[in-house]
């Protein structure tokens, strides 16, 4: 496939079609009320750390957001606990204090559904590394979403991000894709995106009858989601897995 890779700040005009590309997001993880508070602000706010790539027709096809924020910053100098979160609320926070970025974080590459399997979002990846290398940082950090994990929402994330292929390389594809373009795990992000709701919500977002207290598989989800019937609750807390890409 013939693609071009632009950013945001090179074409602003392509925002809207952007924002308004298919995706394959499961559901639940939509409704995460730091994401949807700050993620939409990214192409506004970060136009240069937002990529897209079109195809020979002009359809955007992929996009890579990410964020410059300052990891060294006083009080801080580890990747977070609460990963996705966490990393976006620092983004915004330095940008309104004025305080200067050391570090870039991906925050997610997402392919078109009918291009899936193509080989974009590896190019994408290395499209916002070269982009971070270009404005003047020696490292992406990554929190990871691994691919596969849903698949096996009971295994133990550290379990599961510790498990390899023959070959040395991480089983998960997405965290694979990471380790061939440079990256190596750092630490696992326990609460990398915490997504509460109503047990109507719920059921809403499913179609599970949420009725019984405990935990619940629910598809897409990288763990269990944990339904309280008598607080009218139930909390999805997802983990992820930093990733580190020198430059």
């Amino acid at each position: 496939m013939e693609t071009k890779v632009w950013s945001l700040a090179e074409r602003p005009e392509r925002t809207r079609a952007v924002l308004g590309m298919a995706d394959s997001w499961p559901e639940l993880v939509l409704h995460d009320l730091v994401g949807n508070s700050h993620y939409g602000r990214i192409p506004a706010e970060f136009p240069e750390y937002v990529l897209f790539a079109e195809d020979e027709r002009g359809e955007v096809v992929a996009h890579a957001f990410s964020v410059p924020f300052a990891l060294h910053a006083e009080g801080r100098g580890t990747l977070p606990a609460r990963g996705w979160d966490q990393v976006l609320a620092w983004a915004f926070a330095d940008l309104r204090n004025g305080t200067p970025p050391d570090t870039v974080s991906a925050v997610s590459v997402v392919v078109h559904p009918h291009v899936q399997g193509a080989g974009l979002s590896a190019r994408m990846l290395g499209a916002m590394r070269d982009n971070a290398r270009a404005h003047g940082f020696t490292e992406v950090v990554a929190p990871v979403r691994p691919s596969a994990k849903h698949l096996e929402p009971r295994t133990p994330v550290e379990e599961y991000v510790r498990r390899v292929r023959p070959d040395g390389l991480p089983y998960d594809p997405w965290m694979r894709v990471h380790v061939r373009a440079g990256a190596t795990v750092d630490s696992v992000a326990p609460a990398s995106m915490t997504v509460v709701g109503s047990l109507e919500m719920w059921r809403g977002w499913t179609g599970l009858p949420f009725d019984t207290a405990g935990d619940v598989d629910v598809e897409g989800a990288l763990v269990p989601v944990r339904c309280e019937p008598e607080k009218d609750l139930a909390v999805y807390v997802e983990p992820n897995v930093w990733m580190r890409h020198p430059l």
